[in-house]
């Protein structure tokens, strides 16, 4: 089931995937730690087949939605 964020909301890693692209014109493959669990980012935009845009501390990313949560403000990990 696929989630939608809206632009510029602050999502959550909730699951770490086995590899991590990154969001450049050239897409590299990244080691997932290059993301923490439970790190938050901000979505920067969408992307074909239910893949999100996430910046983080770390750079910019390519996760699907599976792995992501929306942040409620107020909400506690």
């Amino acid at each position: 089931m696929s989630k939608e964020f809206p632009i510029g909301a602050k999502v959550r890693l909730i699951k770490q995937p086995l590899y991590i692209k990154t969001a450049e014109p050239k897409p590299m493959l990244r080691p997932p730690q290059v993301v923490c669990l439970g790190e938050e980012g901000i979505v920067l935009d969408r992307y074909p087949s239910d893949t999100w845009g996430i910046r983080f501390e770390r750079g910019a990313f390519l996760l699907d939605s599976q792995y992501l949560e929306l942040v409620i403000p107020g909400q506690s990990s």
